[in-house]
């Protein structure tokens, strides 16, 4: 499995000073999709809806309302 590519724009296309460190999302070459943002599993578990959960191998990741935004054009509909 390899990154297949970004969707939405560079970090630094959001303001991002140093373009390393910020939120990004990606589709991958099997079709799944990888975010990188930040792990608030501590303190969102808690409040998932009752027929959702979080596995041991599992994170609940945040991102910015920008990132998913700007991401929305290259999210395939199928």
């Amino acid at each position: 499995m390899k990154i297949a590519r970004r969707l939405g724009v560079p970090p630094r296309l959001r303001g991002s000073m140093s373009g390393s460190t910020c939120p990004d999302i990606f589709e991958l070459s099997d079709g799944r999709f990888a975010v990188i943002g930040t792990d608030m599993t501590g303190e969102l578990k808690n409040s998932l809806p009752a027929d959702a959960g979080v596995a041991e191998y599992e994170r609940i990741v945040v991102i910015t309302r920008e990132t998913m935004v700007r991401a929305k054009v290259d999210i395939p509909d199928a």
